[in-house]
C-alpha cells in the first residue's frame, strides 16, 4: 500500500497568497483552457506524498524541494535574475544558460514504477531536454553517454518536430537502446501540464490530464539509475552537443510510484492556476517586447512594437487613440501635449491585457540633445538628417565648407541602393599629413512641427595618417566552437604564405561580456588607411548554446574595436559591450564585416540573419538565412533598422567583398543543403557582382543587371578542389613585392574555411581572372584555379580575415609591443649658398616635419615638403648641417645629416685709369667671410699677394705701361687659415688712354 499524503507542516507561503490576487487576472483565460484539459471527478483522487516537489522557489544556487523531503536541487549558471514572478507563481525561465542537478533518491531502481510531473511553457524547438533521469554526458551511440528516461518539451528531431518527444535509453552491444514514446502531438497554448509515469514495462506521456503518448518497452530502471549522488537533471540534455533548455518552467514534481490516470489529473496545478500563471507571464513578456526605445509606457516618445504573438498566444491590437498611437505601435510626434492611451491586445485564449502608455509631446531639442560627434575625427561625420529621439528634420551648416560639407539641400536619393542618410553632408576633406589638424564649427537646426532649435559642434578635423608601403599581412580568426577567442597571425615578411602566431600564441581578445565568446572577426582598413577597425559575431557555443537557439535567439549585437598597430584594441563605443544593430525580429546576427561604399561615402556593415515574422519568434516558416546590412562612419552609431540585402528564399552567409575597377564582387556561401536558386551544390561558394553595393539581391541569377542588381559569375567555387565544405571566404589583394603577385600587381588570395578539415585554404588569383568570370567562362573551371598545398597560414583558423600592413605595424605585432620609430636618415647638398636637405624614412613612407639647418653662430628651422627642404646660407657660414627633427606624431626618428663646407667667401672688382698716358689697372678683393684670407692677384700685367681681413676689401694696382689694353681676365685665389680656399677671375674691360 501507498502512503497518504500528510498534512502540510509548512507554513503558508507568500506565493499561496498571490494566487487568489491572480485568479482575477486569469478568469477569462480559465475557461479558455480547461476547455483544453480533462474535467477532474467530482471527488479528486487523493495523491500520494512526492518523493521532491519543486516549485522553483530558490535560495542562493538551490532549486527547494517543498515537499518537506528537503531534496534540493543544485542551480548552475542560474541566478536570481533567472526566476520570475507570473501572477502567482515563481517562473524559472531557462534561457540556454543553465540546469539544475536533481539528488538521488526521488526515483530508485527498485521497480520500473515513477511519475514525473512537469508544467512548462516554450515556443522553441530545439535538441534539448526538459528533464532527464540518468547522467553521463557523451555523444550519441557510446558509453560515455549514460542510460537515461527524457522527455523534451519541444522538439526539433524530425518526426517530432515542435512536438513533445520522450524516450527511454539502455545501451545494448546491438545499438544505442534508446525507445522513443511515439509522437503525440505538442504543448497546449501558455503552460502545460506533461505527466509521464512509467509503470512496469509500459510508459505513458500525460498531456495535461489527457493522454497523448504510450511505449511498450523492455528496459529496466535500474540500468538507469545513477550510482552517484546525481539523479539527473532540469534542463540538461545528456546528448553532447545539444544545447541547454529555452523553456519556462513553473512546477516539478517526481514520486518513486506509479500514479494513476486519476492521481495525474488530480496533481497537475489546476487550470485556473495555469492560466494565472500564463497571463501574468505574458502581460510581462508583451510589456517588454513592446518598449523597444523606450525607458517605461509612462514614458513614450519613440514608435512601440506591439507584438502579433507571444509565447505561442495571438495578439490582436486596439487603441484608445490611433491618431496618437496607432495599432501598429507607430507614436505620433504632432501632438503638443502630454498624451496618455489606452492598448488593449486581445489574445486567442480569450482574454485582454490593458497598457496606459503616456506619450511625451516632443521636444526638438531632444533630437539635437542625442546628437554626439567626436571631438576629432578621422572619418567622415555622421550628421543626422533625422532626429533620434523624435524625428525632428535636421539640416547642418558649416563654418568651412571645403573641409566638411553641410547638408546638400538639392539631394536626391539614387534609383538603385541605399539613399544616403546624410545627404550629402559631414564628408571631410582632410588637411595633408605634415599640415596639421583644422578647426571647423558645425550647426545643427532641427525643425518639428513649425518648431525650431540650433546647436553648434566644434569639430577638429584630423590631418591624413602616414603613408608607407604595405610589407606583410596580418590575420585574425577564432579556433573552434570550443575555443571563441579572436587570435592573431603575421607575416614574417612580405610574403603571404608565412604567417605565424603573434602574442605567444595566446587570444588578443576575450570577450567578459554579452554572450562570452568571440568568433568570425574581421578586419577592415580604413578608407585612409591609417586606423584598423574589427567586427566580430556575438556567439558562445561552448557556454552551451546549441545552433539551434543560437539562429532562433541569438545575439543582436556585434563587437567592434579599433586599433592603429593590430596590437592595441578598443572598443568603438568605449564600453565592454557589443553594440545593438539587428532588429528584435532577428534570430541571429553572424559574420559581420564591412566595406567602402564609394557612392555613398560609408562602410556598409553587413550580417547574416533569420527574421522572424513578429519578436516572440513563433513562426516557424521562412527562416533561412539572409543578409542584412546597416551603414556608419564611425563604427559607432549606425543606421536602423538593418535593410535587407540578400534574400533569394534560400540561406545565404557570410558575404565578403572586393571592389575591382568599377564593379563589386562579392564572395558568398550557399547555406543551403542543395543546388537552392542555381547554385548547384549546397554548402559552398559562388560569387555575384555589380556596380552598386547596396543594390538587394532577390535571385541567383546569371542573367541579371549587374548596373542595378548583383549577376552571378561563378557557382560550386571550392569544393570540387578541396573536396571540403567551405564557408567564411575571404579575399585579399596582394602586396606590391610579394613574390606570389604578378608582374603587373594585379594578384589576389582568395581562402575558403573548410572548417571541418584544419581551416582556411588558399587559391592564388588575379583579379583580371575575377572580373572575367562568366557562365561560359567560368573562373573556378579555369585550369590555373587550383587549391595551394597546405602550408604558410595560420594553423587551423576559423572564420577569420586578413589584411596588408606596414612594416612598423608588422614588427609591432611580432614583438608584441607599441609601433616603434621609424629610422631616417638626412642627406645634404648645396648650390651655390643653397642647401637642400633629402630626409628619408627606413620604410620608404612619408616624412613630415622641421629640418634645422645650423652652421656657427647661424640656424635656420624650415617645414619638410615632399620630404625636402632648403635654405640659403647667409654669407659667412663655411660649414652647415641639417638635423631633421621629427613630427609631432613621432612616427619618424630624428636624424643629421654630415656637414658640407662652403669655399672662400671672395668677390672682386677690377677698373682701370690714366697716369701719364698709360692704363693702370685697379682690381680690388672683398673678403665676405668671417676669417682672414691670403689671396694672390694674377694677370697679364703680374701679381700681388695681399692679406684681406674679414669684412674688409683690399685693392691691388698694376701698371701696364701701355697707353691701350684689350680686355682680358685676373685669377683671384685665396686661402684661409682653415683651410678653406677660393678660386676665381675678374674681368678688366678694354681701355685707352690716347
Amino acid at each position: 500500500m501507498r502512503p497518504q499524503s500528510p498534512p502540510s507542516t509548512r507554513a503558508p507561503r507568500r506565493r499561496s497568497a498571490r494566487r487568489a490576487v491572480a485568479a482575477s487576472v486569469a478568469t477569462a483565460l480559465a475557461v479558455s483552457v480547461m476547455g483544453l484539459t480533462a474535467p477532474l471527478a467530482a471527488n479528486a483522487a487523493v495523491v500520494p506524498a512526492p518523493s521532491a516537489h519543486y516549485d522553483m522557489s530558490h535560495s542562493g544556487t538551490s532549486l527547494l524541494d517543498v515537499s518537506g523531503n528537503g531534496r534540493n536541487a543544485t542551480l548552475s549558471g542560474l541566478t536570481d535574475a533567472s526566476f520570475a514572478q507570473a501572477g502567482a507563481d515563481d517562473i524559472l525561465r531557462f534561457r540556454a544558460d543553465g540546469y539544475a542537478s536533481l539528488p538521488k533518491g526521488l526515483v530508485t531502481g527498485t521497480d520500473n514504477n515513477f511519475t514525473v510531473e512537469y508544467t512548462v511553457s516554450s515556443q522553441t524547438s530545439g535538441n534539448h531536454f526538459g528533464w532527464v533521469i540518468g547522467d553521463g554526458v557523451g555523444p550519441w551511440n557510446t558509453t560515455q553517454l549514460g542510460n537515461h528516461v527524457f522527455l523534451s518539451p519541444r522538439s526539433s528531431q524530425g518526426g517530432y518536430t515542435n512536438q513533445v518527444l520522450a524516450a527511454i535509453r539502455v545501451k545494448t552491444p546491438e545499438g544505442n537502446g534508446e525507445t522513443r514514446m511515439p509522437a503525440g502531438g505538442g504543448l497546449n497554448p501558455g503552460f502545460t501540464t506533461l505527466t509521464m509515469v512509467g509503470s512496469g514495462n509500459t510508459l505513458t506521456l500525460y498531456r495535461d490530464g489527457v493522454v497523448m503518448s504510450t511505449l511498450t518497452h523492455d528496459k529496466s530502471m535500474s540500468a538507469i539509475i545513477p550510482s552517484g549522488n546525481v539523479l539527473g537533471y532540469l534542463g540538461r540534455s545528456l546528448y553532447q552537443g545539444d544545447s541547454l533548455l529555452r523553456a519556462d518552467v513553473s512546477d516539478v514534481k517526481f514520486w518513486d510510484v506509479a500514479l494513476t490516470a486519476e492521481e495525474v489529473s488530480s496533481s497537475m496545478p489546476s487550470a485556473a492556476d495555469k492560466t494565472a500563471s500564463t497571463a501574468a507571464l505574458l502581460r510581462g513578456d508583451v510589456l517588454a517586447n513592446m518598449l523597444g526605445a523606450n525607458p517605461s509606457l509612462a514614458q513614450v516618445s519613440t514608435n512601440l512594437t506591439l507584438p502579433a504573438s507571444v509565447n505561442g498566444v495571438t495578439l490582436t491590437w486596439a487603441s484608445s487613440n490611433p491618431a496618437v498611437i496607432s495599432t501598429a505601435g507607430v507614436v505620433s510626434r504632432a501632438i503638443t501635449d502630454n498624451t496618455v492611451v489606452t492598448l488593449t491586445a486581445t489574445t486567442s485564449l480569450g482574454s485582454t491585457l490593458t497598457f496606459d502608455a503616456t506619450v511625451l509631446a516632443p521636444s526638438v531639442s531632444a533630437d539635437l540633445d542625442a546628437i554626439t560627434l567626436a571631438d576629432r575625427s578621422t572619418e567622415h561625420l555622421p550628421l543626422a538628417t533625422k532626429g533620434a529621439v523624435n524625428g525632428a528634420s535636421i539640416t547642418w551648416t558649416s563654418s568651412d565648407p571645403e573641409l566638411v560639407t553641410p547638408t546638400d539641400a538639392s539631394y536626391q536619393a539614387p534609383a538603385v541602393g541605399a539613399p544616403d542618410p546624410f545627404r550629402g553632408g559631414g564628408l571631410v576633406a582632410r588637411p595633408a599629413y605634415g599640415e596639421g589638424d583644422r578647426e571647423v564649427t558645425l550647426t545643427a537646426t532641427a525643425t518639428l512641427g513649425g518648431r525650431t532649435a540650433e546647436r553648434t559642434f566644434e569639430v577638429t578635423v584630423a590631418e591624413e595618417g602616414r603613408w608607407a608601403p604595405d610589407a606583410g599581412y596580418a590575420a585574425a580568426y577564432f579556433k573552434s566552437d570550443g575555443d571563441e577567442k579572436i587570435y592573431q597571425a603575421a607575416t614574417a615578411g612580405n610574403d603571404f604564405f608565412s604567417f605565424s602566431p603573434v602574442n605567444a600564441g595566446a587570444p588578443v581578445i576575450t570577450s567578459t561580456a554579452d554572450t562570452r565568446g568571440l568568433r568570425d572577426p574581421y578586419i577592415l582598413r580604413s578608407k585612409d588607411g591609417d586606423k584598423y577597425y574589427m567586427v566580430a559575431t556575438d556567439l558562445c557555443i561552448s557556454c552551451g548554446t546549441g545552433w539551434g537557439p543560437a539562429q532562433s535567439a541569438g545575439s543582436l549585437k556585434i563587437n567592434v574595436w579599433e586599433s592603429t598597430d593590430l596590437v592595441h584594441w578598443t572598443r568603438t563605443n568605449g564600453v565592454n559591450s557589443a553594440i545593438t544593430v539587428n532588429q528584435p525580429r532577428a534570430g541571429m546576427t553572424w559574420a559581420p564585416e564591412a566595406y567602402w561604399d564609394d557612392a555613398l561615402q560609408s562602410y556598409v556593415v553587413h550580417f547574416s540573419s533569420r527574421l522572424y515574422a513578429d519578436e516572440s519568434h513563433t513562426n516557424g516558416d521562412n527562416l533561412h538565412a539572409r543578409v542584412f546590412y546597416v551603414l556608419t562612419r564611425d563604427f559607432q552609431t549606425f543606421t536602423y533598422p538593418p535593410v535587407e540585402w540578400q534574400n533569394t528564399g534560400y540561406a545565404r552567409i557570410d558575404s565578403t567583398i572586393q571592389k575591382i575597377d568599377d564593379y563589386y564582387y562579392r564572395f558568398t556561401k550557399n547555406e543551403d543543403g542543395g543546388a537552392a536558386d542555381g547554385l548547384e551544390i549546397g554548402k559552398d561558394i559562388f560569387l555575384e557582382r555589380s556596380k552598386v553595393l547596396t543594390a538587394p539581391t532577390t535571385r541567383s541569377d546569371w542573367n541579371a543587371d549587374p548596373e542595378t542588381t548583383w549577376q552571378l559569375t561563378d557557382t560550386y567555387m571550392t569544393r570540387l578542389e578541396t573536396n571540403q565544405v567551405g564557408e567564411g571566404p575571404q579575399i585579399v589583394k596582394l602586396n606590391e613585392g610579394d613574390p606570389n603577385n604578378t608582374a603587373s600587381n594585379d594578384g589576389f588570395a582568395f581562402l575558403v574555411d573548410n572548417f571541418a578539415a584544419g581551416g582556411y585554404r588558399a587559391f592564388v588569383t588575379t583579379g583580371a581572372e575575377i572580373a572575367s568570370s562568366s557562365q561560359s567562362d567560368r573562373l573556378s573551371r579555369r585550369a590555373d584555379w587550383n587549391v595551394r598545398p597546405v602550408g604558410g597560414l595560420p594553423a587551423s583558423p576559423r572564420h577569420g580575415s586578413f589584411v596588408s600592413v606596414t612594416q612598423t605595424v608588422l614588427d609591432a605585432m611580432h614583438d608584441w609591443t607599441d609601433v616603434a620609430a621609424v629610422p631616417s636618415t638626412t642627406a645634404l647638398t648645396a648650390e651655390d649658398r643653397v642647401a637642400t636637405a633629402e630626409v628619408t624614412a627606413e620604410d620608404g613612407g612619408e616624412v613630415a616635419g622641421t629640418v634645422t639647418f645650423s652652421g656657427g653662430s647661424w640656424s635656420e628651422t624650415v617645414d619638410l615638403e615632399a620630404r625636402s627642404a632648403s635654405v640659403t646660407v647667409p654669407a659667412g657660414v663655411g660649414s652647415v648641417t641639417a638635423h631633421y627633427d621629427g613630427y609631432a606624431d613621432g612616427a619618424v626618428s630624428p636624424s643629421t645629416s654630415s656637414a658640407i663646407s662652403f669655399g672662400l667667401e671672395l668677390t672682386a672688382s677690377a677698373t682701370t685709369r690714366c697716369i701719364s698716358g698709360k692704363v693702370t689697372e685697379v682690381v680690388s678683393v672683398t673678403n665676405a667671410d668671417d676669417a682672414a684670407a691670403t689671396v694672390r692677384i694674377a694677370g697679364a700685367y703680374g701679381s700681388k699677394t695681399v692679406t684681406v681681413a674679414a669684412g674688409k676689401t683690399v685693392s691691388a694696382s698694376f701698371t701696364t705701361r701701355v697707353a691701350s689694353i684689350a680686355a682680358h681676365a685676373v685669377s683671384i685665389t685665396g686661402e684661409a687659415a682653415d683651410g678653406r680656399t677660393h678660386t676665381s677671375t675678374v674681368t678688366v674691360a678694354a681701355a685707352t688712354c690716347q
